[in-house]
């Protein structure tokens, strides 16, 4: 018996594949749409999509811990709402980094009228890293329970039952409770811009945690138990780091099991954004340092999807500019719609969770901005060096 010489599947279709220089335009752009579309249906429809989850029926006493630098005013107008928590067993310790406003004698009055408040001051120059991780590692020492909420001295809880809702992320398994920080709202595209940053950050950290990769959180937000810090030497790998005293530590004590998400409203922070361009520049290029010390696996995920979030635009207007009103033209624009249209799905229900509904729907358009921003501030970032916090 002779076995045919015919292959089962005919390779005659390869030569019927154009690879002419707009094709392969397509090819790329169809690619790099694919990789987008991975991270919007694989990491951030999990956040767009989750299911409450019942929370976990227990109320440890927790320490809130604040950390301060000449923070007078915002204390001042933020604290009371951290020290009136409906919440059986909690203090509030503010940890005075030098301050030479008038924050400690605040902070003296505050301790006569509100009872759960305690405050440790540092004297001036005591930081010799002149760094946010000095005065927070001494105010998780000083914690009087091991359940610690971290948080700023510009943020605002957005309910009085904060306390109570990341708590309740706590299951025995868990080390760690991401929350979420929004930023006020006002008028003005920047404000819009600095709190689309801020949503879209959220998408992508929560997301990533509710797919067991956990690679940062936020300091205006963020629960964790006390053993973890002392599992992982604290802040001792990156203390040098001005920044990280909230990314690289969740990127170094995170595991796939050990972390949860809370982003119901009631668990929320408001903070006050930057007034300037300027100022949030120099916000954005501080903590983007940080990003070179995370882990590889994280660094890949993290600039893969830049990158071709950066070439999907970028290929698309190269192929309008050669092909337009061609079959090429069409079919990348069918493309680019369909990128859009899961965008603007996920974005829309991530936001209804995180109570920023409405600003998804600029999504289109911020994109675009926030993409040749963070260019901006990433190159900006490489040569940018400051080891203060304030």
């Amino acid at each position: 018996m002779q076995l045919s010489k015919t292959p089962l599947i005919s390779m005659e279709w390869l030569r019927e594949v154009p690879l002419t220089y707009d094709w392969i335009l397509l090819y790329a752009f169809g690619l790099t749409a694919l990789v987008q579309l991975f991270y919007y249906w694989f990491f951030f429809s999990r956040l767009a999509f989750k299911k409450p989850r019942k929370p976990y029926d227990s109320t440890p006493p927790v320490t809130v811990i604040i950390c301060a630098k000449n923070e007078y005013l915002n204390l001042e107008e933020n604290l009371p709402a951290f020290l009136e928590q409906d919440y059986p067993d909690y203090e509030v310790l503010v940890i005075n980094d030098g301050s030479d406003d008038d924050t400690e004698l605040l902070l003296h009055e505050y301790k006569g009228r509100f009872p759960r408040l305690r405050v440790v001051q540092l004297q001036k120059n005591v930081n010799f890293f002149s760094g946010k991780k000095f005065p927070l590692a001494i105010g998780i020492k000083e914690a009087r329970h091991n359940m610690l909420l971290l948080t700023d001295a510009d943020c605002r809880p957005d309910s009085p039952h904060w306390i109570a809702s990341m708590v309740s992320g706590f299951d025995p398994a868990t080390e760690i409770v991401l929350g979420y920080g929004p930023y006020r709202k006002s008028k003005g595209l920047l404000n819009q811009l600095i709190r689309y940053d801020s949503f879209f950050i959220a998408l992508q950290y929560l997301s990533y945690a509710l797919a067991g990769q956990a690679y940062m959180g936020v300091g205006r937000n963020l629960a964790y138990r006390r053993e973890v810090f002392y599992r992982v030497k604290g802040f001792t790998s990156h203390y040098k780091v001005a920044s990280g005293d909230d990314d690289l530590f969740v990127n170094q004590a995170a595991t796939p099991r050990n972390v949860r998400i809370e982003v119901r409203p009631e668990a929320h922070t408001l903070s006050l954004p930057k007034e300037t361009l300027g100022k949030w520049f120099h916000q954005k290029r501080r903590h983007m340092t940080t990003g070179k010390y995370y882990r590889p696996k994280f660094k890949f995920l993290l600039g893969l999807f830049s990158l071709s979030q950066a070439l999907f635009y970028l290929l698309f207007i190269i192929i309008l500019a050669c092909c337009f009103f061609s079959t090429i033209a069409l079919i990348a624009a069918a493309i680019f719609a369909l990128r859009m249209i899961s965008m603007l799905i996920i974005f829309f229900r991530a936001g209804k969770k995180l109570n920023q509904s409405r600003l998804s729907l600029y999504s289109p358009l911020f994109d675009i901005m926030m993409l040749a921003l963070n260019l901006i501030f990433s190159f900006s970032a490489l040569f940018y060096y400051n080891n203060r916090w304030k």
